[in-house]
């Protein structure tokens, strides 16, 4: 028999860990070649482990909501000998008892690192981010409240927490002794029992007040699902970091909806895909992204990043009624056709809950439809760290002033409104109402007679 270490794969590039939701496998299970073993979490999609080997899963190094990282050990599968996957743990089953016994310091080192620590009792606000890279190096939640943060209203940013752990690490801040040393007994029994009425106290507090109790008896009480929880974080922290500040323009659209209305069948028929306004108002973004190199960049702390790709992110609705926002790669090298299928294919495995963690990642401007729903605008949150989101409103026939040579004509025209939602910090208003025009007139100018 041979022992296989199942790992954490990679999901993409700017993917590093993923939370372990559910083990659809327990030890002593046979395990198939490619049968799922368990369920994980990136911070927006759900996606299955398959094993490489057939076996009987032996070990869990992990438990559910435990944070993983990409690359790590999550189990152990016993296989029959002669497989090549046996090669890579057999120095693991040689191992002479003192390297068991650093293999063993090693498992419990990472248990404890991942283990997740409780935030609720302090009165500080920490973006995720920041939870994430507390838990991952060790830092108490003391330790984190100790912190001198260099953001708003005091807050501790990312580089505040990795300055604090590098000079940590270079011992220019003295680091506690119950995180930098094995435990002492005789030492730390009294430190560790003093401190236990103080994390007692917040956790009673947090289990009176986090069901709350319908008054009349007729309120149904939901907990929040995960994906909620997170898109909660999302927008609070958002909102908290950019200086939101909107600006809004109508745009006549009724050259678009004569011409798709005219060739629609057509496409339908030659392309295999609806052709829906969605790709056709992506199209007129990217052109404007191109004019307007100022709105495709991110905030790094006190950095601006220019983006040299152009990724489109656009709001699509999950199945459990939540929305992600996919992302379009390289959206200004697309033509109208590759721009639907494009919008088409994640929109559909949105739907369908396939989309894969890349799926999500790299966008640098994002636009959402919010007409969808019949809103005529809308004022919608920045998705981080981009500094800019673009919301489509509703198409409505409206009475309008018509200009032409012969003078002045009231028509039946088709209208809608655009909502831009810029950062202000590093976004003026002439350049977000300079793109959003833009974007407008790239609308306006479309072309009746353009082949699709």
């Amino acid at each position: 028999m041979a022992r296989f270490e199942l790992k954490l794969p990679k999901m993409g590039e700017s993917v590093a860990e993923a939370t372990i939701t559910n083990w659809l496998k327990e030890v002593g299970d046979k395990i198939e070649a490619d049968e799922a073993v368990l369920e994980i979490a990136t911070d927006k999609v759900d996606s299955e482990v398959p094993s490489e080997v057939s076996g009987i899963l032996v070990e869990q190094l992990f438990g559910k909501d435990d944070l993983v990282q990409v690359g790590q050990t999550i189990a152990i599968i016993e296989t029959e000998g002669g497989d090549e996957p046996a090669a890579k743990t057999a120095p693991q089953e040689i191992a002479a008892p003192a390297e068991a016994v650093e293999i063993e310091k090693s498992i419990e080192a990472v248990k404890e690192n991942t283990a997740p620590q409780d935030f609720s009792g302090s009165e500080k606000f920490f973006s995720p981010l920041v939870k994430n890279i507390a838990k991952e190096e060790g830092v108490s939640v003391t330790e984190l409240e100790n912190i001198q943060g260099s953001g708003k209203d005091g807050r501790v940013t990312k580089e505040d927490i990795l300055k604090y752990i590098d000079d940590r690490k270079s011992g220019v801040v003295e680091t506690p002794k119950a995180v930098e040393e094995a435990p002492k007994p005789a030492v730390e029994a009294p430190k560790v029992a003093a401190e236990t009425p103080k994390a007692a106290e917040p956790a009673v507090q947090k289990s009176q007040q986090a069901v709350p109790v319908s008054v009349n008896g007729a309120d149904e009480i939901v907990e929040m699902d995960r994906m909620r929880k997170l898109i909660s974080g999302y927008m609070v922290a958002s909102v908290q970091t950019s200086a939101h500040v909107q600006s809004f323009i109508e745009v006549d659209v009724t050259n678009i909806v004569k011409w798709r209305d005219k060739v629609k069948a057509a496409f339908e028929k030659r392309e295999g895909e609806k052709l829906t306004f969605t790709p056709i108002m992506m199209e007129a973004v990217a052109k404007a992204l191109k004019d307007f190199p100022g709105m495709n960049i991110s905030v790094d702390g006190d950095y601006i990043i220019k983006k040299k790709n152009i990724n489109l992110g656009m709001a699509a609705a999950l199945p459990n009624g939540n929305l992600i926002v996919p992302v379009i790669k390289n959206a200004d090298q697309l033509n109208l056709v590759g721009m639907a299928k494009a919008v088409n294919d994640l929109g559909n495995r949105a739907k369908a809950g396939k989309l894969k963690p890349d799926d999500t990642q790299g966008g640098t401007y994002t636009v959402t439809n919010v007409g969808t729903f019949g809103s005529v605008f809308g004022t919608p949150i920045i998705n981080q760290p981009q500094v800019g989101i673009l919301a489509l409103g509703a198409i409505r026939k409206v009475p309008a002033v018509i200009e032409t040579p012969e003078g002045d004509f009231i028509g039946i025209r088709q209208k809608m409104f655009l909502s831009h939602s810029y950062d202000h910090r590093v976004v003026d208003g002439a350049l977000g109402g300079s793109f959003v025009k833009r974007v407008a007139e790239y609308l306006e100018a479309f072309d009746v007679d353009r082949d699709f």
